[in-house]
């Protein structure tokens, strides 16, 4: 056996430089960037490895300088989502803060089934002298150090205490990278004294690795129970969830649709699963859905979901699907999921079940009647969406969704648009057309603020053909902006869209329709009562990005919001433009279907009183699905 001396550092950097994925006769590097911020727990480690291995040749591996480690997660996540889950980044912090930073971002890739592999450095293994700089100690178990704070959110965890250990662990770890059902987050944690210790290693180790990502198709006895209920049904619904996309699973869909002439809807994941004006196209479904797919939801007696993880605001809290008969199928290639809502599962690949549905329900089509009927409605709920993207000409100041509006103008077919918390992403969930698989890119799985700048990067990285704006709160650019200057070091052109509204204005009206008052969400001064309701923050954002690299355009108007968002456009660095908004309008199209959010049982105050009484009346509607 022919072996190769190398650091353990040196040989993890080379060994994931040989990994592929393959789908569909498609291969790819599966982990394309190691993003890193050194401290002494990585920095004689990963960090020489790095600098060793270069960039470039069949063992490099490029080098991408972080400032905030939740970031990095960000942005190797992004990058994952937009690539399909077929590449991925690495991301490498010191011990301590920089490995529980990584927590957060961790949680966000699993809950997405999104791959992301985490490097952090560890204690060390031969325990010369402790504690050593930022190790936090347990009494009660000595091998226990704050990287095991990982392991909740992730898929798989493993710490690498001797060398040799590498060999397994990082096959195992790329094992469930690339698995389309348990993949997720993956931590390696690496003691710092185990990074730089040498070792013998076989050159077999290092050879191209090709991880083939299976297509598994639906079991016999479920496929016949499912065709059966969907032949057996009058009025069926299809949900198309982010599994659709994962997949690549969209022209299966479309063929599905159009034989069987099932409607589609979509879960925030999976918008885009059907262009904005396909026949069947219903739109978002749930809390944050459109007025023409909850209609149809509610008589639904048949619900097929594909590819979803039926969340409580696609099943708007078990309120939505009001047919006292309604039966579900469920197609997933996570069992789990698929056998969600005491439905008919389906347990396949989308694409791989999508297709075998469509040969066996073949000559199968829907009533007309409930084809005209849906129709109807997605033809009325179009109408809605136009009066309400219309922007106003001249100098009025622009509402959110007017913003929306604008930027639907200006946004090309292959334009990508990032998103992730606040108010937004139920806006755009209602009301985006999105016009490509891959242009909306909201994160919803966890809702994560922070998420959009640094994920704007992973999906230039991935893709540096389509211009990517990063749509952000206020609220969100303050929680994390630092990836800006990353943007500015390594030439990556984004457009950042700051929408300023002077607070947490999601969580302000959430807070006002369950009896909070809007407690605790504005960005302004105290006033004489201890309130936050005095004088807006005199903060300038704006002037924030500017300081960090980026050209800023500033818009008050409508008309120039227009001429903002075609200048950055067209620019080639990085810019932003930010944009204060107007007040909602109160004739906007609202959310059709409820939200469990509990109000208080006994309060003091009468908006809280009025509020539970609303709260009461609309949970008679929630049920379980057995």
């Amino acid at each position: 056996m022919t072996t190769v001396r190398l650091t353990c550092a040196q040989a993890l950097v080379r060994f994931l430089a040989h990994q592929f994925t393959e789908r569909d006769g498609e291969r790819r590097r599966l982990i394309t960037a190691c993003w890193g911020i050194f401290g002494h727990g990585n920095v004689a480690g990963l960090g020489q490895a790095l600098l060793q291995a270069g960039p470039d040749g069949p063992d490099g591996m490029p080098f991408l300088q972080g400032r905030n480690e939740q970031a990095m997660v960000h942005a190797a996540v992004g990058h994952a989502r937009h690539s399909g889950r077929l590449s991925t980044h690495a991301v490498t912090t010191s011990i301590g803060p920089g490995a529980t930073n990584l927590v957060t971002g961790a949680a966000l890739a699993t809950v997405n089934h999104l791959p992301v592999l985490l490097l952090p450095g560890d204690v060390f293994a031969t325990r010369p002298a402790e504690p050593v700089l930022q190790q936090l100690e347990a009494p009660w178990a000595g091998d226990l150090t704050v990287n095991d704070a990982l392991r909740p959110v992730c898929r798989y965890f493993d710490r690498v205490w001797r060398p040799e250990m590498l060999i397994d662990a990082a096959l195992r770890a790329v094992r469930v990278l690339t698995d389309p059902v348990d993949t997720g987050a993956v931590t390696l944690a690496l003691p710092q004294d185990v990074q730089v210790e040498a070792y013998d290693w076989p050159t077999a180790f290092f050879a191209d690795r090709i991880w083939p990502i299976r297509r598994p198709g639906p079991d016999e006895g479920e496929l016949a129970r499912a065709v059966a209920l969907i032949r057996a049904a009058r009025r069926p619904l299809l949900v198309a969830g982010g599994g659709v996309h994962h997949s690549a699973a969209e022209p299966a869909l479309a063929a599905f649709a159009e034989a069987s002439g099932i409607p589609v809807a979509e879960t925030q994941s999976g918008k885009g699963s059907l262009p904005w004006d396909h026949p069947a196209q219903l739109g978002a479904i749930g809390h944050t859905g459109t007025g023409a797919a909850n209609a149809v939801a509610e008589r639904a007696d048949l619900v097929i979901g594909v590819g979803t993880r039926w969340t409580d605001f696609t099943t708007a809290s078990a309120t939505l699907f009001a047919d006292p008969d309604v039966r579900f199928v469920s197609l997933n290639i996570a069992a789990p999921d698929a056998h969600k809502l005491a439905g008919s599962a389906l347990v396949a690949d989308a694409r791989s079940g999508l297709d075998q549905l469509t040969t066996a329900l073949a000559g199968h089509r829907v009533p007309d009647e409930h084809r005209a009927a849906y129709t109807r409605a997605a033809r009325r709920w179009r109408q809605v969406v136009d009066e309400a993207l219309r922007a106003p000409d001249g100098a009025v100041r622009p509402t959110q969704i007017q913003l929306l509006g604008v930027l639907a103008e200006t946004l090309t077919d292959r334009d990508v648009l990032v998103n992730a918390a606040g108010s937004l992403p139920g806006d755009l969930h209602r009301l985006w057309r999105a016009r490509d698989r891959r242009q909306y890119h909201v994160e919803y799985g966890y809702s994560c603020m922070g998420y959009e700048i640094p994920a704007a990067l992973g999906v230039r990285l991935a893709d540096p053909g389509r211009e990517v704006f990063a749509l952000v709160g206020d609220g969100t650019y303050l929680m994390m902006s630092s990836e800006l200057v990353t943007a500015v070091q390594e030439g990556i052109k984004i457009i950042v869209v700051l929408v300023q509204n002077h607070g947490y204005a999601s969580i302000g009206g959430l807070s006002t329709a369950v009896g909070g008052e809007g407690y605790g969400t504005a960005y302004r001064f105290r006033a004489p009562d201890g309130r936050y309701t005095g004088a807006p923050l005199p903060v300038d954002l704006g002037a924030n990005m500017a300081s960090l690299g980026l050209d800023v355009l500033r818009a008050d108007t409508v008309d120039e919001l227009r001429q903002a968002l075609r200048a950055a456009r067209a620019a080639r660095r990085p810019t932003a433009v930010h944009v204060e908004t107007a007040p909602p309008d109160p004739a906007a199209p609202a959310p059709t279907a409820w939200w469990d959010v509990p109000v208080a049982e006994v309060a003091t105050r009468e908006a809280a009183r009025r509020a539970r009484e609303r709260y009461q009346r609309a949970k008679r509607a929630q049920r379980r699905h057995l």
